[in-house]
């Protein structure tokens, strides 16, 4: 056990509480939703980067490299300056949802390296310019741009400048002496071939929870030495923050209060003359009456200047701890050298030990993101449509959210993208907690339950979606991950976590009803979600009324709940394996998922939404006459059918004898409901049964779709949309109106659904991931006897070794290949080619999907870190799902007989 496993152990225990601080601070709280006030609904326009330096966040803060508890009491962070910005770099900036031609985006670069899961070691960088950041230019060019235009990145604006090194690189380590005992490093090196000064300003403050309420008492910092700051909080109690500047340098104590600066913003008056910029304004634009002369306050900043020389570095240690110490950085250089040693002790009993260096240091990387985009959010519903006592009313007419009024969110939440998306998704979650449960199985399943508990999921059963728009339908692809952290949480820890599972199974039962009855409009297990988070792929917005009237039939919608219902049955069977009143509810969803497999390949018109001449799924038009019409649009729609696999042991039936009786009569009195299956429940020389939407004629038609380059098929995954509408994109004409889809493997020139969603042709890694996933069960069954054709193999191959292909295709993405280069980089020759960039990769939102170049957010560290996941399972090789025997034999006792069909 490492130190870090033994932390860990404490943790779960509750022994001690090293997760109380983290980096739990969010990157952008502004443009958001919680701190939109406003009529409309403009979250961007309402509260823009130009106020978050003067005014007071509502509801969570946001920072630089910052670290908070986890109610967010205390925040700590950096600010730079490089005396040409017109403001301090306190938070990242980025362009708005309608600022950029392509969405919002963040225009930085900065980089997780590390972070144990206890964050007992955490470590990031940034790369902070020696010239004026572009602010105006960058919002501008972008507003300029349309949407067949590429984004406009900071290395177009300042790109002679990075050339040329003019930048400094901020590395910003956090150590932990204890659970409560912080200590921060901060190290700036001087990139470029000039002496070139910097300003570090290591920050202290408190969220502002006392400007909301009449009579909340104010908490207070002050100076209590040269580099010593008094913290005092009811419910923080006595703290101390020590700062230690780097040879030859002066520390100065700058005081303010986190309250918004009401004149500058709003023409009214301040009750303090010391305000949330008050250090901006006296480091930038030298006003000495912007700090508080008797330093004290609730924000507090360290200055630091210094000039760095070419190629040289200076480092600023910060310690913040509840003991008062005569010598607070006495052992700063050993602590910070142990944590990395049971950081690297760790992670080395984590990783296989047959990876490469290249893939333990992207796998690494990954691991570091997911922990450092965890966030403190805090949200709740019906004390923001009603307003704040002490804060003027809210306007009337507020819409967004209303009927999520019991959602009190107030927790430490797996995010997206800390800037892009710093609100959860409960879709995207699902997959963060895949890679995170090989680290940290308990938080993974901490954050599992934390999704369906009663402050979260709504009354009706549905899951919350997002905060743009809880109501929203994502895939129901909770009980999936739920099921897959409890087979990883087992094989890591050698425990069964029943009583996780019962209780998450108990929460899907409600959501699985709340589907059943809202989204099966005509009651034939043929499903509508809507966008259903594959936002533009589609010929139409599919949230929205369909212009030929009637509704839509969803290929997709009912796959993901076929696959909902096996997921559901396996838990249920395992839960069988000790409470044997699980087998009544396990028949229950054997029988809803033939009846779904029955629909989706017969209900919904002569062949349901299955058409034979294409061997293809497609959504289907259900118009008011009665006619249906397919849409055949030859998308992810129509591969996520294969998502709906499981197999059964013929030894598990025979241990659930109620179960298998009730099977067996189900299949024998219900024949023409099983025409469509591929059933076997027990032949001497089959081990086990299959359960699929599919049968192997199908499978076998959309696999030659699907692994062919001219269609799905790319070099770094599968696409979301055929390459073969690229010549031949598709139409549809309602009323007049002509509508189209047509391949794009970048960004989307499609306005649908806010106009930054693109699902026309990139590869995405949550599907893609499912992908594997459901290949590797089909193989468990068919295993040799199902074989088809890959381009990079000479004969055909088993399911088993293409869901290993397309495994490495994914992870060719971050690896630098012949050449050298990272396809993730695309043509930027900085990224590919300097050695202070090239060893960075990035983990976007998603891949271009025909040279691999990242695309969308990021820093979308949450699925996309899935590759850590993938580059466990089949780093050099193919290997096995957790719950599933690792060697190829033993997936079969003997040659099975071809598949029986019911």
């Amino acid at each position: 056990m490492t130190a870090e496993h033994d932390r860990l152990q404490k943790s779960r225990a509750r022994r001690a509480d090293w997760k109380k601080w983290g980096p739990y601070l969010a990157e952008r709280a502004w443009g958001t939703v919680r701190e939109d006030y406003s009529a409309t609904g403009e979250a961007w326009g309402h509260f823009p980067h130009d106020h978050a330096r003067s005014r007071a966040y509502r509801w969570n803060e946001d920072g630089l490299a910052g670290f908070c508890d986890r109610e967010q009491h205390v925040c700590l962070g950096l600010a730079l300056w490089n005396e040409r910005d017109p403001i301090l770099k306190e938070r990242l900036f980025g362009v708005t949802g309608t600022q950029g031609n392509h969405g919002e985006d963040v225009k930085e670069y900065y980089y997780y390296l590390d972070s144990t899961p206890t964050h007992s070691y955490a470590r990031m960088l940034y790369k902070y310019p020696q010239v004026a950041y572009p602010y105006a230019d960058l919002v501008h060019e972008n507003e300029r741009r349309g949407t067949n235009d590429s984004e406009y990145e900071l290395v177009d604006a300042i790109g002679d400048a990075l050339d040329a090194g003019r930048y400094f690189d901020v590395f910003v380590e956090y150590a932990k002496a204890d659970e409560e005992d912080l200590l921060c490093r901060i190290t700036a090196h001087n990139r470029g071939p000039d002496a070139a000064p910097l300003h570090l300003l290591p920050h202290l403050w408190f969220r502002n929870d006392w400007s909301w309420e009449h009579e909340t008492e104010r908490p207070t910092l002050e100076r209590t030495g040269d580099t010593e700051v008094r913290l005092q909080k009811d419910v923080v109690g006595e703290r101390w923050w020590y700062v230690s500047p780097p040879a030859d340098t002066e520390v100065e104590l700058l005081f303010t209060h986190n309250e918004t600066n009401q004149a500058r913003l709003f023409g009214g008056e301040n009750p303090s003359p010391y305000v949330k910029d008050g250090i901006n304004d006296y480091v930038v634009h030298g006003h000495p009456e912007a700090v508080n002369p008797e330093q004290h306050g609730t924000k507090v900043a360290a200055h630091i200047r210094t000039e760095i020389p070419p190629g040289d570095a200076r480092t600023v240690e910060v310690c913040f701890t509840p003991d008062r110490k005569e010598r607070p950085f006495a052992q700063t250089s050993p602590l910070f050298e142990r944590r990395q040693e049971e950081a690297d002790a760790f992670y080395d009993a984590v990783q296989r030990t047959d990876l490469s260096d290249e893939e333990t240091r992207i796998q690494r990387q990954a691991f570091a993101g997911l922990m450092w985009t965890k966030q403190f959010y805090h949200y709740d519903v019906d004390r923001w449509l009603e307003g704040d006592p002490a804060q003027p009313e809210p306007p009337e007419g507020r819409w967004r959210n209303r009927g999520w009024e019991h959602l009190h969110n107030s927790d430490v939440v797996s995010m997206p993208d800390k800037w892009e998306y710093p609100w959860y998704a409960a879709w995207d979650l699902a997959f963060h907690m895949i890679p995170v449960a090989m680290i940290d199985p308990e938080w993974a399943k901490r954050q599992m339950i934390l999704m369906t508990r009663e402050w979260y999921m709504h009354p009706s059963g549905q899951m919350p979606a997002y905060e743009w728009a809880f109501d929203d339908v994502n895939p129901p692809v909770h009980a999936w991950g739920a099921w897959r952290v409890y087979k990883i949480s087992k094989k890591v820890t050698g425990e069964a976590d029943t009583d996780f599972l019962e209780k998450i199974f108990h929460k899907m039962l409600l959501n699985f009803t709340w589907w059943v009855n809202q989204k099966d409009e005509d009651g034939n297990n043929i499903f509508q979600g809507g966008f259903l988070g594959l936002d533009n792929i589609g010929v139409f917005d599919r949230s929205q009324e369909l212009p030929t009237g009637g509704h839509l039939e969803q290929a997709d919608g009912t796959a993901w709940m076929g696959m909902f219902c096996l997921n559901m049955l396996a838990m249920a069977l395992e839960l069988a394996k000790t409470k044997p009143a699980y087998e009544d509810v396990a028949t229950k969803f054997f029988e809803h998922f033939v009846y779904i497999a029955d629909s989706i390949n017969s209900r919904c018109g002569r062949n349901g939404l299955w058409n034979e001449e294409d061997g293809f799924y497609y959504d289907t038009i259900h118009c008011p006459s009665g006619e249906m019409i397919p849409l055949e649009i030859r998308s992810f729609v129509g591969l996520i059918p294969l998502f709906a696999v499981e197999t059964i042991e013929k030894n598990q039936l025979e241990a659930l004898p109620d179960f298998k009786r009730r099977m067996e009569w189900f299949i024998r009195e219900r024949p023409e409901l099983m025409q469509h299956l591929t059933l076997n429940p027990g032949d001497a020389d089959q081990p086990r049964m299959l359960l699929s939407l599919v049968n192997e004629d199908q499978l076998r038609a959309i696999l030659g779709r699907m692994l062919d380059p001219d269609q799905f098929l790319s070099e770094y995954g599968l696409r979301s949309l055929s390459k073969e509408h690229e010549d031949h994109p598709f139409t549809f004409n309602a009323d007049g109106q002509q509508f189209s889809v047509q391949y794009e493997p970048a960004e989307s020139r499609s306005g649908l659904f806010g106009g930054n969603s693109n699902w026309r042709g990139p590869v995405w890694f949550p599907v893609n991931y499912l992908m594997i996933e459901s290949l590797q069960k089909f193989d468990y069954y068919y295993g040799d006897d199902l074989t088809v054709e890959m381009p990079e193999s000479d004969e055909p191959e088993p399911l088993w070794d293409v869901a290993g292909h397309l495994s490495r295709r994914l992870s060719r993405l971050f690896r630098k290949n012949e050449d050298g280069e990272r396809p993730v980089f695309g043509g930027e020759e900085l990224f590919q080619e300097d050695p202070y960039w090239q060893d960075y990769p990035l983990f976007y939102e998603y891949f271009h999907g025909d040279n691999g170049a990242g695309l969308g957010a990021s820093h979308q560290t949450g699925w996309t870190a899935l590759v850590a996941k993938l580059i466990q399972q089949s780093g050099g090789s193919g290997s096995s799902p957790d719950d599933e025997p690792s060697p190829k034999s033993s997936r079969k006792t003997a040659a099975p007989p071809k598949p029986v069909r019911s």
